[in-house]
């Protein structure tokens, strides 16, 4: 398979403006449904074609749309000029305390900043002796960088006199140029981490600061809180909300005139947390990356409750004790996360910062059926696999279709992974690494396990292309024996469109050497496959790009060379073998090439394939092989 980079149709200098003008569009009633029965019948591939949305899943998606467009309606309210004043105070509240940021910060990045160069995702910008936020931005992610204000701790890094002038100057310039509105850098998950980094940094950003500035600072940052309580509700669900949710907390805590919504904004974050962060510690969306994006705050926050002589709420100890072990749970050997649903690549130096409030570093959980994935480990090998549906409608807006995927490392080398999202430039790829193709797992007739609303007009109104429809039954069978550890599962995924169920059984031997492996189509109902619809099915296997693939000569097996010299085998139990181009999208350094293991083949004629990865034992020296040789052969 070939992935080919999408074009996006708008301009990124003006995309925020372009989503801002989207959310804003509220369809008719009767034109929502239009749109939805439209984007069924669209030919967005075999999958719009082929599949179908159920009645449930249509009306809990035009429920969805409706609230999307009734609190867009109230978000348009309050941004109109005649209602901002709501948002300003004559009252200057005061800064009493200031989290600490367990962000990794880089001091010499303050001297570009200070020299007008912004480098951020991916982009640079040199200003010229002009304000950052009067450029146009080169890209959608550069702006929401920028606007946020996370690079404020580089200038702390270097701690100086310049660097606190120049981070109030750049300060001052967003006040006069964007401080009463702007449509990009007041938006909701935006505006949550500036007011997170204006208090992390405010020791330092205050420091000298003559009363004019002091004033007018803590003016701005007290008019952002007071906008961010009222829009709360107009945020997209999920790790957005409840990181602004976080961040009214930490203005609760830190400063003084704001302790009046102490226990309201509490009650806020222990609902949130109740409902998002799952029993066995896993995020409600899936991604993995979540949990170190909400750790690096939720910790500072407890801190700021000890810190307050208040005790911190139950359910944020409970919370952080969940997430710390689902950590390990995603770990490889390597330091990096599996790439599932959305993860990217891992942030190492913050994860590392993260594990170490962990005191009770232990055996990472083996069974996560909360979340929908299993691990298994044995010697030296680690597999993790996706055991699950799809997250809520309303959740789904980065969710993947990898049902029964999984990935496999060696020590600290991985073998077997998923394309993953790159860090920058990520809509590009989005809907390319969101496919089945893009994942370790059996695709039938070129199609996606999951469903995608891909609609223009509706894209902003969802904050994004949620998962319309997927896998329901997802079952798991999990047992160990003296051969090793078994893992059966199945979906349903594909038995609305081609009437089949994808059964995947998995053994991984118990010195981790051998992974055996079987993939079988039964019909989801009937004796047989469906003969009027299409069968073709290919299992896939991506390889880490540092992965050397080499087939044999009979066509099936393949030969894989890991950076140490170790060498593993790959075969298939009478099928074709095929070595295909792919890409690994979340490499440190961006997308790399790589190539997949891909077997073709037809359900009908073909129920199961047998394949199975093998380690391979080093071959001993030379002079060993030669002095083995000469020994004289024993009697039995």
């Amino acid at each position: 398979m070939r992935f080919s980079l999408p074009v996006r149709p708008t301009a990124l200098a003006n995309g925020g403006e372009v989503e801002q003008k989207q959310a804003l569009a509220l369809p008719h009633p009767l034109a929502i449904l239009r749109i939805v029965r439209d984007n069924q019948r669209a030919p967005q591939g075999t999958s719009a074609f082929m599949m179908r949305v159920s009645v449930a899943e249509r009306s809990r998606l035009s429920a969805l749309i409706g609230r999307r467009a009734f609190r867009s309606l109230l978000g348009r309210i309050n941004t109109h000029p005649l209602m901002r004043w709501r948002f300003g105070s004559t009252k200057t509240d005061r800064v009493v305390i200031a989290p600490q940021d367990l962000r990794t910060a880089d001091a010499t990045r303050a001297s570009e900043i200070y020299a007008g160069r912004f480098a951020f995702a991916g982009k640079v910008v040199i200003c010229d002796r002009r304000s950052p936020f009067e450029t146009t931005p080169p890209s959608d992610e550069w702006a929401v960088t920028l606007l946020n204000f996370s690079w404020l701790r580089h200038l702390r890094a270097a701690d100086s006199a310049i660097t606190r002038a120049n981070a109030r100057s750049l300060i001052d310039d967003w006040i006069t140029l964007q401080g009463r509105w702007h449509p990009v850098g007041w938006r909701v998950d935006i505006l949550s981490r500036r007011i997170v980094c204006w208090l992390s940094q405010a020791p330092f950003i205050l420091q000298d600061a003559d009363p004019r500035f002091y004033r007018r600072f803590l003016r701005s940052l007290s008019r952002q809180i007071r906008y961010l309580r009222r829009s709360l509700k107009q945020s997209r669900d999920g790790l957005p909300r409840l990181q602004a949710v976080i961040a009214l907390n930490y203005a609760t805590l830190c400063m003084q005139g704001m302790s009046g919504s102490l226990r309201s904004n509490a009650r806020r974050l222990i609902d949130e947390l109740r409902r998002q962060i799952l029993p066995d510690g896993g995020h409600i969306s899936r991604n993995p990356g979540a949990l170190i994006e909400l750790l690096v705050d939720l910790l500072p926050l407890r801190q700021l409750f000890s810190a307050r002589h208040l005790q911190p709420p139950q359910a944020l100890n409970n919370a952080i004790d969940r997430m710390m072990p689902m950590q390990r749970f995603f770990r490889h050997a390597d330091g990096n996360f599996a790439q599932f649903n959305g993860m990217g690549p891992t942030p190492v130096d913050l994860l590392a910062t993260v594990l170490a409030y962990d005191d009770a570093r232990g055996t990472p959980v083996s069974n996560a059926p909360h979340s929908g994935y299993q691990r298994i480990d044995a010697g030296d090998t680690a597999l993790l696999m996706d055991t699950g549906r799809p997250p809520p409608l309303a959740l789904s807006q980065e969710a993947h279709a990898g049902c029964l995927s999984f990935e496999l490392s060696w020590k600290t080398h991985r073998l077997v992974v998923n394309c993953g999202l790159p860090a920058v430039n990520k809509e590009n790829w989005r809907q390319v690494a969101r496919a089945t193709a893009a994942h370790s797992t059996v695709t039938f007739n070129d199609v996606p396990s999951c469903r995608f609303l891909d609609s223009s007009r509706l894209r902003g109104l969802l904050f994004g292309t949620p998962v319309v429809s997927g896998p329901h039954d997802v079952r798991v069978a999990r047992s160990d024996t003296a051969e090793g550890t078994n893992l059966t599962a199945s979906h349903d995924g594909y038995a609305d469109a081609f009437g089949v169920i994808h059964r995947r059984a998995l053994r991984l031997s118990p010195d981790g050497h051998t992974l055996d492996g079987e993939d079988s189509f039964t019909p989801a109902s009937g004796a047989v496959l469906p003969v009027s619809k299409p069968d073709g099915f290919a299992v896939r296997f991506h390889l880490h790009p540092l992965v050397k693939a080499n087939r044999l000569s009979d066509g099936r097996g393949v030969i894989l060379l890991l950076p140490d010299r170790e060498l593993w085998t790959f075969s298939a139990d009478g099928a074709a073998v095929q070595i295909e181009e792919s890409v690994f999208l979340s490499g440190s350094e961006g997308p790399r090439r790589t190539v997949q293991i891909v077997i073709y083949g037809h359900a009908r004629s073909q129920a199961a394939v047998r394949w199975s990865f093998r380690h391979a034992p080093p071959a001993p020296p030379l002079g060993a092989r030669l002095e083995r040789a000469d020994e004289p052969e024993l009697p039995l």
